[in-house]
């Protein structure tokens, strides 16, 4: 489309797609395992396929790419991306990020052969001082951290990983491309788990990975992707590019819903903390206010006062909302994350993650104050 046309209209569209063959807006679901090597360009499933690229070239234009690569599922894309690093060198990310990730980080660089260093974002600096210049490899972060909701400076941590010749790989999974872009900032790549706000209705496993531009590590990449077979199924690609046509409105409902629900409970007696980007209380509420033009989204960290017990009879008290894995979708989610993280965890066992959803927001506030009357 022409690129002075807004993302939501882009996106209502998908990306103004019409069938060539038949004229059809919706993109037709190619299943064929195969194809005939004379005609298309593609030879085998597990390589392209024709729905993908339809939802990859939407993707690109999204995220301000020079290439997309969509996955079967967001770690499948975090993966690939890791297989890039050699034994000897050195990886930093913030000491709270996604377990799944973190995991598999710990998992690999001990594999591997390569360092890991995991630096506390909240204090000032830390970052900076944990990239080592000449062995720091990559930058691993997210934009707002997953799951107590601090907030990363991308435009600082692309400049302190480059200055190391390192490169900045965001995870962008709570902040879609509607809000902010990471490449524009100066992330090298950005990933997402595709499952969350990029389809927002909880019937898709998917994952995508841009570029800020298509070097021998892209391709590295590609070749990975093909040989592990962790290509996207077309009928998932289908279901992702119809998500995505409501992203921005989805976006924007709920945004406004977290946000009465952040500052309703932001002085509750029974709440000891909550971590919401667009709250001014936020510590990093300044960069969150520059960073996500379209909205803070609707992640937050709920820290009920008392410990364990406390946390875990609000979570089993809620009846509206839902106890679930997941975010990003039109349905709200709670999940209390310490008995899920396990020993290797700093995150404080009285935090409960939400995921803001599009219901009326009264009835979410009703919900969670009737669930913290239980302690």
């Amino acid at each position: 489309m022409s690129p002075d046309v807004r993302v939501a209209s882009m996106l209502a569209q998908g990306n103004h797609f019409v069938d060539p063959a038949t004229g059809a807006i919706v993109p037709p679901i190619h299943l064929s395992a195969t194809f005939d090597r004379g005609v298309g360009g593609i030879d085998y499933r597990r390589t392209e396929n024709p729905t993908n690229q339809v939802v990859e070239t939407a993707l690109a234009d999204l995220d301000g790419a020079a290439a997309t690569m969509t996955f079967s599922s967001g770690m499948a894309a975090a993966v690939t991306v890791l297989e890039t690093l050699r034994a000897g060198q050195h990886l930093v990310a913030p000491i709270f990020l996604y377990n799944g990730i973190k995991r598999w980080i710990l998992r690999v660089s001990k594999l591997r052969g390569f360092t890991v260093s995991f630096a506390d974002i909240r204090e000032p600096g830390a970052l900076e001082a944990a990239i080592v210049p000449g062995l720091t490899a990559m930058v691993w972060t997210e934009v707002v951290i997953n799951p107590t909701c601090d907030v990363m400076d991308v435009a600082a941590a692309a400049r302190a990983a480059h200055a190391a010749g390192a490169i900045l790989v965001v995870d962008a999974t709570f902040t879609p491309p509607v809000t902010i872009r990471p490449l524009d900032l100066g992330a090298d790549l950005v990933m997402q788990s595709a499952t969350k706000y990029l389809n927002g209705h909880s019937d898709v496993l998917a994952g995508s990975l841009s570029t800020r531009e298509k070097n021998e590590r892209w391709t590295e990449m590609e070749y990975v992707r093909m040989a592990t077979g962790s290509v996207l199924h077309p009928l998932d690609a289908w279901l992702l590019l119809r998500g995505m046509r409501t992203l921005v409105v989805r976006f924007k409902q709920i945004s406004a819903n977290a946000m009465a629900v952040a500052e309703h409970f932001a002085r509750h007696p029974k709440v000891e903390r909550v971590s919401y980007p667009g709250l001014e209380s936020h510590p990093a509420h300044a960069v969150a206010k520059h960073e996500l033009q379209g909205g803070f989204g609707g992640m937050m960290a709920i820290e009920v006062r008392g410990g364990l017990a406390e946390a875990k009879r609000v979570a089993e008290a809620v009846k509206l909302v839902i106890r679930a894995t997941s975010l990003g979708s039109v349905e709200s989610l709670l999940e209390h994350r310490f008995p899920l993280e396990g020993d290797i965890t700093p995150v404080p066992e009285n935090l409960l993650r939400l995921s803001i959803g599009i219901e009326d927001s009264d009835d979410l506030i009703n919900d969670l104050e009737q669930a913290l009357a239980t302690i």
